[in-house]
């Protein structure tokens, strides 16, 4: 998650004092046959105004120099249109368009997302304006028109409908230093979209009558540490299985995602672990070393790698020529498209030496995973009870559903019933959707990792799907009030709303405001925006979750609700602690983790305690309540000092998103 925090667009809020966030200077018409310079301050912004006629695109580049840029559309009525923000930082494009839907004046706006009190320059252009598509087709083009380069990675989509690939295209390079283009045949990494594919060969095992879902995994891998509750392969496919994933786990563990990491390596920590992070069943937590441990059953029952089961009972009857489990770092796999990621300075390779696969791994292009596609309408490999299975909602111990079946996830889209999944490794982002009913699917790729793959499929899907998608009506009211000038809430309402708000024992939601704009960070997670849908309830930026402020008679508020995942959970406000009070020297020493076979060095130096590891950076530990640290690395994210019965500090507990009280000895 890119670390520049996003200016907030505000509704106007009849009930509370508004102000102006920044000045606005009107730059005038922008012409069309030259570029514009201009300086730039924070607390600023541009105003442009182009003239174009009726349905037509438009592509312009703004180059940012020493300043973090952001641009806003609006439509002639004045109606925000979108927003564009690349993670270039102070340098580099921002590519943005505009399409028509009628004569007028249309608004550029650029506003910095620097920080405070900063500088720099821009240089603004239309890059061209043409006539707006007109076939599904070309609007495909116009919705990659910012990828469509040639000194840039990019993407490659493919939409299936009907049992045939109605358009395929690729954009952009696939690898930047011998200047080789993306086409539908280049190869991609495509992350966790491969989870799929490793259920499937689960059920063709069962299908066979050498397995059931419902067996406990310690029947095939019996390294698996006996936790005293029975996983079964069903509880690994459906995320439910309380096992601690293995991405962190490694990195706690100081290990490096570029590192070359086997299915050895994976399999010889899962044998080390102690606890599950719930009982198996009991919840939902995302956790990629159940696929891996999938895999390995496959193998293991067919007596053959799962790249050579995966190409003989899969990729091969499909015709699926150009797709293979990658199990070997050092394989050479022609029109292998490469990852990057974006800086400062451009563009740098996003190195990925994985070595295992099932929770990933797959090597595939938009063509062949349309044959993929096609298969759960028009079956080549496997039966309806398979595809059945794989798309059937998982079930929890309480009875309960929470949208994920077998290696996918089911639910909804604009009134249409949509089966998908997402995958990021490096700068590897892949997105496959389906939708049954209307025998659709939307395939598409990048290797860039400021590339989100699920919004863009999804406007293919809007493109293609336009006559069958509903509209909520009550949304596109709140969508026009947004769409209205940035406004802020008065200070003073904002700041009842700040303080730290305690969900769970330890961990904490802590609510701030910079600028008149709300932020959350929850322990152990990153900062994230909060925008505001009325005036006491703000949507998690980039998270399906509302976080409510309960009113208090316009003193400080003592009560939030988090609303996500269909619950409604209460988070009272919490004193605010005194970290003053907290004496670091009785937190510093060595703390070993048998689970990881790691030492993490805690020392004080100045007024911080600071965690040192062989492996990594230095990273702060901060106090936020007693005996309790926030880590200022996301693999640290809360750590729960113990004491003995004299009161010492024996050992401490390390919890992140994906593994929960790792305990660590103090062993010195």
């Amino acid at each position: 998650m890119s670390q520049s925090m996003l200016k907030l667009s505000f509704l106007l809020l009849l009930l509370a004092p508004i102000s102006l966030i920044q000045a606005q200077i009107q730059k005038g018409v922008l012409p069309q046959d030259k570029p514009i310079s201009s300086n730039f301050n924070t607390g600023e912004k541009h105003h442009y105004t182009v003239n174009l006629e009726n349905d037509q695109f438009a592509f312009f580049k703004l180059m940012q120099d020493g300043i973090d840029l952001k641009v806003t559309t609006y439509n002639t009525l004045n109606e925000k249109l979108e927003e564009f923000d690349s993670p270039n930082h102070r340098n580099g494009y921002e590519l943005f368009t505009i399409a028509s839907d009628k004569k007028g004046e249309y608004l550029i706006e650029v506003e910095s997302i620097d920080d405070k009190d900063h500088s720099g320059e821009y240089e603004l252009f239309v890059q061209s304006i043409k006539p707006k598509a007109v076939t599904q087709n070309e609007e495909v083009d116009e919705l990659f028109t910012v990828w469509d380069t040639n000194n840039a990675p990019g993407a490659a989509v493919a939409i299936v409908k009907d049992g045939e690939i109605l358009y395929k295209k690729g954009y952009g390079i696939s690898n930047l230093e011998y200047n080789i283009p993306i086409t539908p045949t280049s190869i991609f990494h495509i992350a966790s979209v491969s989870k799929q594919f490793t259920v499937f060969s689960i059920l063709l095992l069962e299908k066979q009558g050498k397995l059931s879902l419902d067996d406990d995994i310690r029947k095939y891998i019996p390294e698996v540490p006996d936790f005293g509750k029975t996983i079964t392969l069903r509880h690994l496919a459906s995320h439910t299985s309380g096992l601690r994933d293995q991405w962190n786990l490694l990195s706690m563990a100081g290990w490096r995602m570029d590192d070359v990491i086997t299915k050895e390596h994976i399999l010889k920590l899962v044998a080390k672990q102690k606890e599950l992070n719930f009982n198996p069943g009991d919840e939902y937590a995302y956790c990629n070393t159940g696929f891996t441990l999938l895999a390995e059953v496959v193998s293991r029952i067919s007596e053959m790698s799962f790249a050579e089961f995966t190409k003989a009972n899969i990729f091969d009857p499909l015709k699926m020529d150009n797709t293979l489990f990658y199990d070997d770092h050092e394989k050479i796999v022609k029109d292998r498209a490469y990852s990057y990621s974006s800086g400062s300075n451009g563009y740098k390779k996003s190195v990925l030496n994985y070595a295992n696969v099932g929770a990933t791994s797959l090597f595939t292009t938009v063509e062949d995973l349309s044959l993929w596609a096609m298969n759960f309408s028009d079956l080549t490999v496997g039966d309806s009870a398979m595809i059945n299975t794989m798309n059937t909602p998982a079930v929890l111990n309480n009875g309960k559903t929470f949208g994920g079946a077998l290696g996918q996830f089911v639910g909804e889209y604009k009134g249409l019933n949509e089966i998908q999944h997402g995958g990021a490794d490096a700068g590897y982002r892949s997105y496959l959707t389906r939708f049954p009913e209307e025998n659709l699917a939307v395939i598409v790729f990048s290797n860039s990792a400021e590339f989100n793959s699920g919004r863009m499929a999804h406007k293919v899907v809007d493109i293609y799907l336009k006559d069958k998608i509903k509209t909520d009506d009550s949304s596109n009211e709140v969508s026009e009030e947004t769409n209205s000038d940035d406004i802020t809430i008065d200070k003073n309402v904002l700041a009842t709303y700040v303080g730290a708000f305690e969900l769970q024992p330890g961990f904490v939601i802590t609510i701030s405001e910079n600028e008149s704009q709300l932020s959350a960070e929850a322990t152990g997670q990153p900062m994230v925006s909060l925008k505001p849908i009325s005036a006491t309830e703000f949507n998690v930026d980039g998270v399906d979750a509302k976080i409510e402020f309960i009113p208090n008679e316009g003193q400080n508020i003592q009560l939030i609700k988090l609303h996500q995942g269909g619950q409604i959970m209460d988070a009272p406000r919490i004193k605010e602690f005194d970290k003053t009070a907290v004496v670091l020297s009785d937190f510093s020493g060595d703390f070993y983790s048998e689970e990881l076979a790691t030492t993490y060095n805690f020392t004080v130096v100045g007024d911080k305690l600071i965690a040192k590891h062989s492996r990594l950076s230095d990273f702060n530990l901060n106090p936020v309540k007693k005996d309790i640290f926030n880590g200022e690395a996301w693999f640290f994210g809360q750590v729960e000092f113990i004491r003995d019965e004299n009161n010492t500090i024996k050992g401490c507990k390390v919890s992140n998103g994906r593994v929960r009280n790792l305990y660590f000895e103090k062993v010195n």
